[in-house]
Formats: C-alpha cells, sequence, structure tokens
C-alpha cells in the first residue's frame, strides 16, 4: 500500500505522540536491511546453520542422531507409523518423536513428525504463560481444503530391521524407500531416485528442555543457548515460553539443477544458491511475511507474503515439496555436481540440496514426484485449492492512486477516463477516503457523497475499491473499537490482555481472524446497513496485513502476543494475512439477504490457500527500470507456486517514472494476470490522460489490447479455477524438454492461447530477442508477420516505444471482443473475433469459457464452454464438454447470450486453397454463405483470411468449410 506519509496527521494529540509517529514515517521512506534480521541474528536460524555446517564438515564421520525403532513401525490403509528416537547425549539419552507417513491416492506423500512431551503436555512453560504447550499443529485447518484421501491400495513391498519399502499412487508407480539408522527417505518415481529426506544428516528437531541456570558463559553439551528462551532485536525482546523448538530438515533434489517457487523474494525465478560465491547470495531465503517498503532487488529477503512450494525441474521432469509450517522460515540452497568415472561418456549432473528451517511447529512436508509441471500445480491445487473465479471486471484495468482527495475526484478522474476513450473497471481509494483513519467510516468533507460517486461509476459499468486494514484504531467513541474491545476479539499480548500497538491511526488493535466469532464479527461490518456509503459495486482492499505494526519487532507483531487457540504469533504468522483476507472475503460473499455475488479482496499478506480468495500485488515498488524488470519473473514465480491472480503496481510506487518507463509499464501491465497502477501520496498525478501525445496514445493502446483479449484472458482464469494452470506462463512450465528455456523469466504464453510475449523492461531499447521454444511457426500479432524462427533461438523483434513484442505460435484460436468499450461490464454481449494462428501443418485449436462475470450461477451451470478447432480444412465449434445443455434452464445472463454470435474470424498463415470469395456456414440445421476475403503473402507478411460477419451464436455447434 504505503509506507510513508507527506501529509500531516489529521488530529491533535500530544507532542510526543506526534513525533513518535512521524519518527515511524521517517524510517518507513526506503527499506533499511539492518531493520530485518539476517540468519546470523536470528537466534533458530543461527543455531542450525551451525549445526549444518557441523554435520557438512565431518560428513565421512557424521551420524546424524535420529533413528526408526524397527519395532514401533505399523502400516494400514496407506499409511505408516513409527517412532523416531533423538539421540541427546552420549549417556543414550533419547527424545521419543512419533511419524507419519500418509500415502495419498492423488499420488503424494505427506511427511509429519511431533514430539512426544510436548504433543502430551508434558512439559512446563516459563513467565506464567498461558499459551498452548504442543507445536502448532494447525495449519492445515487453513491451507489444506482436499486431497487428503488414503491410498489404501499402497503396499508394504519390504520390510527388514533396516528400513521399509512403500510403493503408492497411480499405478504405484512411486516408492518410498524409509531407512531406520539414521532415518532418511528415498523418494523413486519408476525406479529412479528424485527426492531424499535427511540424506546429509541435517533433520533437527529442538527438544523441549527446562531452563537451567548456569554460570554465564556454559553451555549445554557445548551448545550456544543465547537465544534459546529469549531474544533481542532492534530494542525488542521476545520472551520464549516453550524454549528453543525449531524444526529443521534437508531435502536433496537429485539431478535438478533449476529449483523455483518459494514466493516472495525478489531475483530470478530459477532460485540462486544461498551459500555465497560468486553470484550467488550470502543469505538463505527468508519467509516471514513482513512490511518491507520500497524492497530491494536481487534479494533472499523477506517480503509481503510467503508460500513455501518448492518445485524442481530437469528435462522431462519435475518434482517438488510443500512444506506446512506457519512459522518464520529460511531455506538454504546450494548446488552440488555429481561426480563421474573419468572414462565415461555421460555428464557430470547437478543436484540441488536445500536445507528449511522453521522456528516452531511440526515437521509436516508433501512430496511431489511429478513428472511433469502441470502434475505438480494441479496436486498442490487439489492440496491448497485453485484461483478464485473472478470477477471479469477484476482482470480488466485498476486505476489507484494514494489517495483520490474526494468523491468530486474520482468522479471527475471517470469522466476524464472516458473523454478519451480509456478503458478502465476499477477506480481505487486509499487511506485518506477514512474519518480520522477509522474503517467502515468516510472523511466527512471530503467523502460527503459516496452513494453519488458509487453510482456514477455503476452508471459506466464501473466498481470502487476502499481500503480496509486490520488494526482498529483506538477510540472509545468509535464503534468497532468499542465492539472489538468489548466482545474480546483482538489479539492479546503476552500477558494474555489485548494487545496494543502503533499504525496509520496511531494507537490500535489487530482483529484477531483465528477465532471464528471474530469471522463472524468482521463479515458483519461490511453489511450495506453498517459500512453506509457503500453499493453493490463496492469492494475491498485488504493491506498492512502481515500484519503490520510501526512499532513492533521488525514492523510487525511480537512473536510472543497469543491469538485465539492460545496459539503464539510466532506460530501463526504467515498464516495472518490470509485468516483475515478469508474474514473479508466471507463477509462480501453476502452484504444483504439474497445477495450472493463473487468477492473482490485484494491482499498484500498470503500463504498456501490465498488463491482461493481473490487477488495479490507485489507491494511497495518503486518507479525505476529495475523493479519494473523484476515484476515478470515474480509475477511469474507466483503463478507457478499456485497463486497466479497477481500483478505489480503499474508505473512503481514510489516516485516519478519518465514518460517512456510508464508507457513500458503499462505494456508490461497488460500481461499482469491483476492489472492496476498505483502511486505514493507524494507521487506527481500520473493518470494515463495526464501524460500528453505521444503517451497517453502508446498508454491507451496497451489498455485496449487487455480490454480486446479479456475473453482469452477470462478462459485462462477459468482454466486456473479448474486445474491451477498458471495463468501466465513460463518457457520451463510450457515446454518443458527445452532445457535453453528453464532459465528464462522475461517473457510468458498468457494461458494456452499461443500468445508469446516479451514486454520490453529497459530504457531506451528498440528490439528485443524472444526465445522460440520449439519448431513451430510463430507470427507478429499486429501485422502477421511471418517471424523467421529456429526452435531453440531468439529472434530478434522490432519494439519501437509504441510497439509490444507480442508473437502469436501456430495452432491455436484466440478470442477477442474488438469493439473499443470505456469498461468490461460494457462488453458483456459484444460479439466475438475469433484469431487463427494456422500451424505450419494446417491445424489449431482454443477454447473459450465464458459466464456472467459476476455471480455463481456458473456452479450451476449458467456459462458457455466452446472448443474451436481447425482440420482438414474445416473449422468447427462444439461443447468442451459435451454437455447437455438442453436440461439447463438459462437465466437471464444465458438468456442474452442466444443474441450474441461470432463476428468476424481472421485465419492467419492461411494456404492458398482458402482463396475463395465465399465460404459455407452450418450451424442448428441452417447453412449459409458468407465473404471471405483472402489477403495474399508479401513483404513477409503471412497469407491471411478475413470472414465476416459469420452470425452463428458463439453459443451453439458450428462449422465453416474454407476450401
Amino acid at each position: 500500500m504505503r509506507s510513508a506519509s507527506g501529509q500531516s496527521w489529521k488530529w491533535t494529540t500530544l507532542l510526543l505522540v506526534l513525533a513518535a509517529l512521524l519518527c515511524f514515517v521517517d524510517r518507513a521512506a526506503s527499506v533499511k536491511e539492518n531493520d530485518f534480521k539476517k540468519c546470523h541474528q536470528s537466534g533458530f536460524c543461527k543455531r542450525n546453520r551451525a549445526y549444518a555446517d557441523n554435520a557438512l564438515s565431518q560428513s565421512s564421520t557424521w551420524t546424524s542422531p535420529y533413528q526408526i525403532t524397527p519395532e514401533s513401525t505399523s502400516f494400514q490403509d496407506g499409511q505408516l507409523q513409527a517412532m523416531v528416537l533423538k539421540k541427546i547425549n552420549a549417556e543414550g539419552g533419547t527424545v521419543r518423536l512419533p511419524l507419519t507417513f500418509s500415502f495419498l491416492k492423488s499420488g503424494l506423500a505427506r511427511v509429519s513428525m511431533d514430539e512426544e512431551r510436548r504433543q502430551n503436555k508434558d512439559i512446563e512453560l516459563r513467565h506464567n504463560s498461558p499459551i498452548r504447550k504442543e507445536r502448532y499443529n494447525e495449519a492445515e485447518k487453513w491451507s489444506i481444503v482436499g486431497g487428503l484421501d488414503l491410498d489404501k491400495e499402497a503396499q508394504l513391498v519390504h520390510q527388514d530391521n533396516t528400513q521399509i519399502v512403500v510403493k503408492y499412487g497411480p499405478e504405484a508407480k512411486y516408492e518410498a524407500a524409509i531407512k531406520f539408522s539414521p532415518f532418511e527417505v528415498e523418494f523413486k518415481r519408476d525406479g529412479t531416485t528424485h527426492i531424499k529426506l535427511n540424506d546429509r544428516g541435517l533433520l533437527n528437531m529442538e527438544h523441549w528442555r527446562p531452563k537451567v541456570d548456569k554460570p554465564e558463559g556454559e553451555a549445554e553439551n557445548g551448545e550456544d543457548e543465547s537465544t534459546w528462551w529469549d531474544e533481542t532485536f532492534g530494542g525488542n525482546t521476545d520472551s520464549k515460553p516453550r524454549g528453543p523448538e525449531s524444526v529443521a530438515l534437508d531435502i536433496s533434489f537429485l539431478d535438478y539443477e533449476h529449483v523455483y517457487g518459494i514466493p516472495e523474494h525478489t531475483g530470478p525465478m530459477s532460485l540462486k544458491q544461498t551459500r555465497g560465491g560468486d553470484g550467488n547470495f550470502a543469505e538463505p531465503y527468508r519467509m516471514y511475511n513482513s512490511d518491507v517498503f520500497e524492497y530491494i532487488l536481487d534479494s533472499p529477503m523477506t517480503l509481503y507474503g510467503s508460500i513455501p512450494f518448492m518445485q524442481a525441474h530437469r528435462k522431462d521432469s519435475s518434482v517438488g515439496v510443500f512444506w506446512l509450517n506457519a512459522a518464520e522460515t529460511w531455506v538454504d540452497i546450494v548446488k552440488a555436481k555429481s561426480s563421474v568415472n573419468p572414462l565415461s561418456l555421460s555428464k557430470a549432473s547437478t543436484s540441488t540440496h536445500t536445507h528449511w528451517i522453521s522456528e516452531s511447529g511440526i515437521l509436516d512436508v508433501f512430496v511431489f514426484l511429478g513428472p511433469t509441471p502441470q502434475d505438480l500445480t494441479k496436486k498442490y491445487g487439489e492440496l491448497t485449492g485453485y484461483t478464485a473465479m473472478p470477477q471479469e471486471g477484476a482482470i480488466g484495468y485498476h486505476q489507484c492512486r494514494w489517495n483520490y482527495v474526494s468523491d468530486d475526484d474520482v468522479k471527475d478522474v471517470d469522466r476524464k477516463m472516458d473523454k478519451h476513450r480509456i478503458p478502465y473497471d476499477v477506480i481505487w481509494l486509499d487511506l485518506e477516503y477514512t474519518d480520522d483513519r477509522k474503517y467502515f467510516t468516510w472523511e466527512p468533507n471530503s467523502f460527503a457523497d459516496p452513494v453519488s460517486m458509487g453510482e456514477q461509476l455503476d452508471s459506466h459499468g464501473r466498481k470502487l475499491v476502499v481500503l480496509i486494514d486490520p488494526h482498529i484504531k483506538k477510540q472509545d467513541e468509535y464503534v468497532v473499537s468499542k465492539q472489538i474491545v468489548s466482545k474480546d476479539l483482538a489479539v492479546h499480548n503476552k500477558e494474555d490482555n489485548i494487545y496494543e500497538g502503533w499504525c496509520w491511526p496511531g494507537s490500535s488493535n489487530w482483529v484477531d481472524c483465528f477465532n471464528p466469532k471474530a469471522v463472524e464479527w468482521w463479515g458483519s461490518l461490511f453489511k450495506y446497513d453498517f459500512f453506509k456509503g457503500t453499493l453493490p459495486n463496492t469492494f475491498i482492499w485488504n493491506d498492512m496485513n502481515e500484519p503490520s505494526v510501526f512499532n513492533g519487532p521488525e514492523t510487525t507483531m511480537p512473536k510472543d502476543n497469543i491469538h485465539h487457540g492460545g496459539w503464539e504469533h510466532r506460530d501463526v504468522h504467515q498464516l495472518n494475512g490470509l485468516t483475515f483476507h478469508n474474514a473479508t472475503y466471507e463477509g462480501m460473499i453476502s452484504r444483504t439477504k439474497g445477495e450472493r455475488r463473487r468477492p473482490f479482496v485484494l491482499t498484500r499478506s498470503f500463504y498456501a490457500g490465498s488463491q482461493r480468495l481473490g487477488a495479490m500485488w507485489t507491494g511497495d515498488n518503486q518507479a525505476d527500470w529495475g523493479h519494473l524488470k523484476e515484476s515478470l519473473p515474480m509475477v511469474l514465480n507466483q503463478g507457478i507456486a499456485g497463486f497466479p491472480f497477481a500483478g505489480a503496481d503499474v508505473g512503481g510506487f514510489f516516485g516519478n517514472p519518465e514518460k517512456d518507463l510508464l508507457v513500458r509499464w503499462y505494456q508490461a501491465g497488460a500481461f499482469y494476470p491483476f492489472f492496476r497502477a498505483h502511486a505514493h501520496i507524494d507521487a506527481r498525478r500520473r493518470e494515463p490522460y495526464l501524460l500528453g501525445e505521444p503517451y497517453t496514445g502508446i498508454a491507451t493502446a496497451a489498455l485496449r489490447l487487455r480490454y480486446s483479449l479479456l475473453p482469452a484472458w477470462y478462459t485462462a482464469f477459468f482454466h486456473a479455477n479448474r486445474d491451477g494452470s498458471p495463468i501466465v506462463r513460463p518457457m520451463f512450465w510450457t515446454h518443458p524438454s527445452e532445457e535453453g528455456g528453464f532459465s528464462i523469466d522475461d517473457q510468458l504464453f498468457v494461458g494456452s492461447t499461443g500468445l508469446l510475449a516479451k514486454p520490453v523492461v529497459e530504457q531506451n531499447k528498440d528490439s528485443v530477442d524472444i526465445w522460440i521454444p520449439d519448431d513451430e511457426v510463430y507470427y507478429d500479432y499486429f501485422n502477421y508477420e511471418l517471424m523467421k524462427t529456429q526452435k531453440g533461438k531468439s529472434v530478434t523483434v522490432s519494439a519501437p516505444l509504441d510497439r509490444i513484442p507480442l508473437l502469436m505460435r501456430g495452432g491455436h484460436i484466440i478470442s477477442r471482443r474488438d469493439i473499443p468499450r470505456r469498461s468490461s461490464t460494457l462488453m458483456r454481449f459484444d460479439d466475438y473475433t475469433l484469431v487463427v494462428s494456422v500451424s505450419k501443418s494446417a491445424v489449431a485449436e482454443g477454447e473459450l469459457y465464458v459466464d456472467d462475470g459476476d455471480s455463481f450461477d456458473h456452479e450451476e451451470g449458467q456459462y458457455i464452454y466452446r472448443k474451436f478447432s481447425l482440420s482438414d480444412n474445416v473449422l468447427s465449434s462444439v461443447d468442451a464438454e459435451d454437455r447437455d445443455t438442453k436440461s439447463i434452464k438459462p437465466k437471464t445472463w444465458l438468456k442474452a447470450m442466444q443474441d450474441v454470435s461470432v463476428d468476424r474470424i481472421i485465419l492467419v498463415g492461411a494456404p492458398s486453397t482458402w482463396n475463395k470469395e465465399e465460404v459455407q456456414i452450418e450451424s442448428e440445421g441452417k447453412t449459409w454463405t458468407v465473404r471471405a476475403q483472402y489477403h495474399p503473402a508479401e513483404k513477409g507478411r503471412a497469407a491471411y483470411v478475413i470472414v465476416g460477419r459469420v452470425g452463428a451464436r458463439i453459443g451453439a455447434d458450428w462449422s465453416i468449410t474454407l476450401a
């Protein structure tokens, strides 16, 4: 959202308070790395890295102190139970760690380990703490929605005193070999080992032990206890009632050089090594959702959200792991080449070794054995949920800044966008629309008539999004504050009293959305009769939900705060944004009796499962070329990590972009799934119509491109909702056999359309080199130039400032709507244009999914889903699911779609046999002819045919004979 303010506060208060707040504002002006921990400043990370250093330095003699007792094992209905003993001293002392392997029908394997003593609550808490004694084990409740059915056909195929071998999954092609002493697991697919757990012996579950006061400097068993019981950083001290309780594990991907995922970080999509060396990071990737302001580039530093899902890929094989832990987590990555016999003809392969370290909670990891990238994203979606099907307007263009200063200002922007014929769907209000930073209120002078503002927007088919954050201004006469206190629905501090911290309103309390009663109460605040001035076209933006706390450690909540259920904040920190997002989503589904519409809720903080609830953006970026360039790998990485409804602030949040940067950002933003321009309160106004020509025209062209392709984008969202497919797709995902594309993260395919885009992200560049992943034909999208491409090589595409490098891969059929409108709502019943990019073999196929873009009626069959195909000189449309559509009684929208047709068809790469003046169409028992215009190839441009007006209903079966 925003992390600094040029405005004075709207209230007067004590000089001391004002000075403190201005201090917080000043420190937020740009990210200061020293405000956020490095591994050596995080006790549990430092300890586990040291543990790894010790183990690896003694690799020839090191033995992991964890072993399974053979007699403890039992296997039934796809689940293996065992007891792991951790040796803790030379006298034979041990700690008991219950272990469960769950082999799932989906082909996933789940490995979980707890600590028996904590599980049995047989520990003593320090400081008379009221918290739970167990390790946190409820992340599943928030992140997992399915895919946990056990594979009761799984077979124990071998067991002796050294190991157990289980075969599981479809056709029993997966195998887990579980070694007893030391504990180690080897996962195989089709007989080949792909993943190993604890093969380097770095498993470390810090067991409970009582605090024993010792002379200063004396350590237990040589271990550094300095951060076991409390820890100080940046002037804040974290009490640790349960003592040390971290969990760590090494996970190796054998013969895999590339690993992806674990967003959100800056840097390349193919993750770097983290143990130093030329071009590598020296710090682990950190996942600890934080308000990091103006974040730096190419860094493993934590950002606003996290998804602990990592994928490894090599030629024709993908595998992955999902580390289900909601505490602060660090991940080290090292890569090592295998040694080969010098007489061998085979090449040395590279394996990737990762080390996962979490502060608390149980060990809980899911293993994915692929074999394709599509398998991984689909299975991950089965576990954590697929992308919410958005409102259609939500994938249009969003106009935002901090802040539109009044309702008249909003109306004026709306009018001027229309005057300049610039399409948009949503305008946003940031913090200043509220009365004195009190959410669910309106500033009485600047926003005196929000209803008329909303009605004007609605008359143009547009929507309003307003900011609602989780911090509630502490003020006795503020009804929301009174209720959160009287109902005891806020987060507590370590003394179990309501926690008070500082954020934009000053002194604030934070709603605790782990509490079901808090979720119910929070939802009630969005009802129209409470949040007066809002209308059905008003939607919500959840910001600062990491949570951001200006006077908290690392600008967030103290880890020893207490949430509903008695869990410490350290246990659930990563989930906090998701729970708040969820509460808002639930509240928005029905704001009045009988209304059930798809919500739109944007979140800044997220975790695994947040994709079910709405969209995210990459936070407080800067108006510079580096942040534009970095946005592409960040958005692509979100997609393969299961949260594809992602974007970055177009133009950059902080600063004032030069006009060439801003229009290039609009061109890139047209290929973000979430497309929003945003700016800081101190930034100059930069609505597209203010740029002047030629810049306004260039930005408008990018916006119109997005709008004309909305049918294709919406179909891509449909597939994300159905099977977890990324909406924008990197090369390794679409072409998993082509090694040259595995590290490419600056170009993308849009869904399954065959549209290949590479936005210009560098200043003064007037061409780009697009890497071509196959030997199919490629055409320029705009002028149908036949590109001179070669598989595995790059083709140079001219890209002056007014041109977006965009190619069409042969073999695809793309749906468009070509009439310029000012919002997607006004396009709902426009006819369609189909663009056919003919392949080398003169075939093509594509899909179109469309529903009312607003309600949940699509769940009752109120949608159109067509499959288009070109084969043997016939272009046809059939129902993609072969549904009995006659049994579905059409509601209002589906009835209206009876009058929507295919207007034109453009066939690019047309053979000369299609050179006809007319073509014949058959549909719904009728036959007719329409005009065809054949344009022969010339000057590098492919031949093409324009057929129209076609007149066949978009929802009907039809065919066109072309030759």
